[in-house]
């Protein structure tokens, strides 16, 4: 049996090649992971409802989000200088405040306005959008912003 070489993790670390920022990965896990956590989560207590909102307003809003985060940040390939130059952190917190607020307003128009003004009914369903859609566009933007920010190179100042 021929004897392997012992490598250390410097040398593990410097053979392995850094992972691109690669969209179409984003949107995915950002529709399977919500789905899949709180589709179990809403089986294990009983919460039908939860199931159910899982793969639809949850993921969904998710891998929207996933997408038109994902896609603004890239910009074509050309990052915006502020997006590069801002710490990570603060990016993260003022695309995640953004998302959150244009994703609540989304939901309170479609769980309070939409009934009010239209024929359309009131609806548990409708209801639940307002803690959904915020939650879900807050936690996909948090984590496309920090993948996409470790893909990418501050520039010099």
């Amino acid at each position: 049996m021929p004897a392997t070489k012992d490598r250390t993790s410097r040398n593990r670390a410097a053979s392995r090649t850094t992972r691109s920022f690669s969209l179409w990965r984003e949107v995915l896990t950002a529709y399977a992971a919500p789905a899949v956590m709180a589709g179990t989560a809403g089986v294990v207590t009983g919460q039908q409802d939860l199931a159910v909102a899982a793969c639809t307003s949850i993921a969904g809003t998710s891998a929207v989000v996933a997408f038109l985060v994902g896609t603004w940040l890239r910009h074509g390939g050309q990052p915006r200088p502020w997006t590069t130059a801002m710490p990570r952190v603060a990016l993260t917190a003022v695309l995640a405040i953004t998302a959150a607020g244009s994703a609540a307003l989304l939901g309170w128009f479609s769980g309070q306005w939409l009934p009010a003004h239209s024929p359309i009914p009131a609806t548990p369903w409708l209801e639940r959008l307002r803690i959904d859609l915020p939650v879900s566009a807050a936690l996909a933007t948090t984590v496309v912003t920090l993948r996409w920010r470790s893909t990418t190179t501050t520039p010099p100042a």
